[in-house]
């Protein structure tokens, strides 16, 4: 008779409890070499009983949404994600590398991450996107890999990107008349985002273009934005301007999804309410007889904080389990120290139990220091 698995695993009188793992370890080390086959079995109840308790936080919430930044360098200076003065970029050694980023990204996928998506900064700067995207995508376990992109440099690369393995595309734009485009990003390059945009509708099913509310630069081309789903199979997001460090944050611009919703409903009456995910951060709605959709991201008036499923990396390498929180770890030096799988995990375990229920406020958020949202990587 070799193990009977029950709320704990005996094996020839050695008893494992379903929360022992440190008893475990010990129980291995005190047991007979000859035991071979014993070993292995509670060696293997071990490492599947720390991977089934991975990624969770002490409110249940299960992370398996990794969003990691590429970089912190950016084509575009948009005034609510860089600061004024800019920031002081990293230099090529403080980046995680490319084996790097597969390496953690492949940890974390056998952790129970089965959707990343790559940000920056802007990620199309990074000259090694187009492998980064194909190692990645490789990775059994990811169901879903994607790209956030302001579209500046994307459109060439687009179409070998998705051959590679790119299945979900982001597209930022905050405006849709083109001398405003420069006064809200420091850039002329309106027209090279709606050529990406035309391609990725070729390309993909379904786009997502986020779009950052603010009172005084762009809240009156609300309906000109749902306006874009009529015949199209897009996906607008109209996001809450939010506090980050440098972008000079006042309750005053921010407009709300309830503004927003009545600034919307006054031109197309009532909007039809879809049916979201859990771990969804967008309200999804549609004019009726629309193709496409819009959605509200929340995160100022109405968080979303007890679904939470998203993890983020940094381009320094930096564990971020809060996009509004300011605690971090650093995974890129724990790896280069030559840290151990085990000792990774407990690392990024630790971190996801220490995440708050849910963020400050957004009044404590503008006060709290932050990084620079480039530096994130939203």
């Amino acid at each position: 008779m070799g193990c009977l698995r029950l709320k704990s695993m005996v094996c020839y009188g050695y008893a494992v409890p379903a929360a022992g793992v440190s008893l475990g370890r010990r129980i291995l080390q005190e047991m007979p070499a000859k035991n071979r086959f014993v070993e292995s079995q509670v060696a293997r109840h071990l490492s599947a009983q720390r991977t089934s308790q991975s990624l969770r936080d002490s409110f249940g919430r299960f992370h398996n949404y990794l969003r990691i930044s590429l970089t912190d360098r950016c084509n575009l200076r948009c005034k609510y994600c860089m600061p004024m003065n800019g920031v002081t970029c990293y230099s090529p050694d403080q980046l995680l590398s490319q084996s790097e980023i597969f390496a953690l990204t492949s940890l974390f996928s056998k952790l129970g991450v089965t959707k990343v998506r790559l940000t920056g900064g802007e990620p199309t700067v990074r000259t090694d996107l187009m492998d980064i995207v194909g190692s990645l995508s490789r990775i059994s376990g990811l169901k879903k890999l994607g790209l956030t992109s302001n579209g500046i440099l994307l459109r060439k690369m687009l179409p070998k990107l998705k051959e590679r393995g790119l299945t979900h595309l982001n597209l930022s734009l905050d405006t849709l008349i083109e001398p405003k485009f420069q006064l809200i990003t420091g850039s002329n390059g309106w027209k090279h985002v709606w050529k990406t945009i035309e391609m990725a509708e070729r390309l993909y099913p379904v786009i997502k273009i986020n779009c950052v509310v603010i009172r005084g630069y762009n809240e009156e081309e609300l309906c000109d934005f749902v306006e874009l789903t009529r015949n199209r199979s897009l996906d607008v997001r109209f996001i809450e301007y939010m506090p980050f460090n440098g972008n000079k944050w006042e309750y005053s611009k921010m407009v709300s999804y309830l503004e927003m919703m009545q600034t919307i409903q006054r031109q197309f009456g009532d909007l039809m309410k879809l049916e979201n995910n859990l771990n969804d951060t967008s309200k999804g709605y549609q004019v009726p007889g629309f193709r496409g959709r819009i959605g509200f991201i929340t995160s100022m008036s109405q968080h979303f904080c007890g679904s939470c499923s998203r993890l983020r990396l940094t381009a320094d390498g930096c564990l971020k389990v809060c996009l509004h929180g300011n605690s971090e770890v650093s995974l890129r030096d724990a790896v280069r120290s030559g840290a151990s799988e085990e000792a990774l995990i407990e690392l990024i375990n630790k971190a996801i139990l220490s995440k708050q229920e849910h963020h400050a406020g957004m009044f404590r958020l503008a006060e709290q220091s932050n990084r620079p949202m480039v530096q994130i990587g939203g």
